[in-house]
């Protein structure tokens, strides 16, 4: 199977792999492993299906691919750091400032136009996230706060690379032999690679004791969560939806999460973050309809 079996407009695609995203919180809760042995399973589990459905696109890897998997590694396992220092709505959150960074950066990493409406939609969206986790931030969890803006800055940047001449290829009306193609998605195996390496020790000696339920959750999220929703998103952004556009959908993630978690465990959700949820919605759906209303975007050859 490659990229292009899946045929859906490139919108549809990067808000299909969000809600997988969003499915982490819960799966998470409902295994006992920590995070370190979490992070194993689901980076081997995400390798080995990322490989196996695009591996008609190929393995070979250049020095840009090598780049950005150390770049999607890093982010990953930020990711785990943060929360096991601060609280999980502060790491999401934090995180969740990718788009901020995608602004300051795409005119000069992608030579992408800057919008006003643009800038309104990331305040509305942040000013609605913040309404999540009001009293929330604690001074004495910097050090997963840095962790967790790092991991922002690294999914910012991933997100524009996606896009950058150099992972995009060559114009489809040059011609050019399969043997130079590089695979899309390459990054996304070797940086899973990469993180079930240095996890190895955590995650065999978690095999004795592992229940049928933690091996559910971690194959749902090597398999459904990362590994499935990281093609379907790639896909997307190279397809045609800006990295920007792509980032301000990924705040669906943050929003489905306690939902998800409020129907599974009954954490239930506060009014702050309904109406945090509410802004969201709105500001995402209305910059989407501007921006995409009327338009069918000519998929990148992948």
């Amino acid at each position: 199977m490659t990229l292009e079996r899946f045929n859906f407009p490139p919108v549809v695609l990067v808000l299909i792999a969000v809600f997988l995203w969003s499915t982490g919180g819960v799966l998470i809760k409902l295994t006992s492993l920590d995070a370190y042995q979490v992070t194993f399973f689901r980076s081997l589990f995400a390798a080995v299906t990322v490989m196996l459905l695009t591996r008609k696109d190929g393995l070979k890897i250049d020095a840009f691919g090598i780049f950005n998997a150390i770049i999607y590694a890093l982010l990953l396992f930020l990711f785990v750091w943060a929360t096991k220092k601060t609280t999980a709505a502060n790491a999401i959150f934090l995180q969740y400032t990718a788009p901020i960074y995608i602004l300051v950066l795409a005119p000069f990493v992608i030579g992408e136009k800057f919008h006003i409406r643009d800038l309104v939609t990331v305040v509305i969206v942040l000013a609605g996230m913040s309404l999540f986790f009001v009293g929330q931030l604690r001074l004495e969890d910097y050090q997963g706060n840095i962790a967790a803006l790092g991991s922002g800055v690294l999914l910012g940047l991933y997100i524009l690379f996606l896009k950058h001449p150099k992972a995009v290829g060559p114009p489809r009306l040059v011609a050019i032999s399969d043997s130079k193609r590089i695979n899309p998605a390459i990054a996304v195996i070797y940086g899973n690679f990469l993180l079930a390496i240095v996890n190895f020790p955590s995650g065999v000696s978690a095999v004795p004791t592992m229940t049928a339920m933690d091996w559910f959750a971690v194959a749902a999220l090597g398999i459904f969560q990362i590994g499935i929703s990281y093609i379907l998103f790639i896909k997307g952004v190279r397809g045609g939806t800006r990295p920007l556009d792509a980032s301000l959908i990924g705040f669906i993630e943050p929003l489905l999460n306690p939902v998800w978690v409020f129907i599974f465990v009954g954490e239930r959700p506060t009014q702050w973050a309904l109406l945090g949820g509410a802004i969201i919605i709105t500001a995402i759906a209305v910059h989407s309809i501007r921006q995409y209303a009327g338009k069918r975007p000519e998929a990148e050859a992948v």
